[in-house]
């Protein structure tokens, strides 16, 4: 399970990049998040995911927000 925070929402079209805490960028769509409404999301939450190899590059699935 990674760690990181949303760097970039991009709304108008459904998906974003999280920074992962290794310093990584990695692409999220909003049907990959788990409970959570993409509207509600703002830049800099944390959140929980997994990552996949997609044919564009990485990409986060399974995305909730980080417990504290």
């Amino acid at each position: 399970m990674h760690t990181g925070k949303i760097k970039k929402l991009i709304r108008e079209k459904g998906f974003g990049f999280i920074s992962d805490t290794d310093g990584t960028e990695v692409f999220f769509h909003k049907n990959n998040l788990v409970g959570i409404d993409f509207s509600a999301l703002n830049e800099n939450d944390a959140l929980e995911f997994e990552v996949e190899k997609s044919p564009k590059g990485m990409s986060a699935v399974k995305i909730s927000i980080a417990k504290t």
